[in-house]
């Protein structure tokens, strides 16, 4: 995981929801932003609460194991 005190202007990222997402409640969901070199997780509730970031290759590892495959 990437570990900053503070989240810095993070204003260029471009956040999106999961196609997965519950449809019956939109707000329900995490969001997630790209850069090369990190992936972005915030809750959709709370965009300007708190979030964290993990390099790309802990998110290819993770994505498979959270879709249970």
């Amino acid at each position: 995981m990437i570990r900053k005190t503070s989240a810095g202007d993070d204003s260029e990222l471009a956040w999106f929801k999961s196609s997965y997402s519950d449809s019956s409640n939109p707000n329900d969901c995490v969001e997630v932003a790209t850069t090369p070199s990190s992936i972005h997780v915030r809750d959709s509730k709370n965009t300007p609460g708190p979030r964290f970031a993990v390099t790309p290759d802990a998110w290819a590892h993770f994505v498979p194991y959270a879709a249970g495959t």
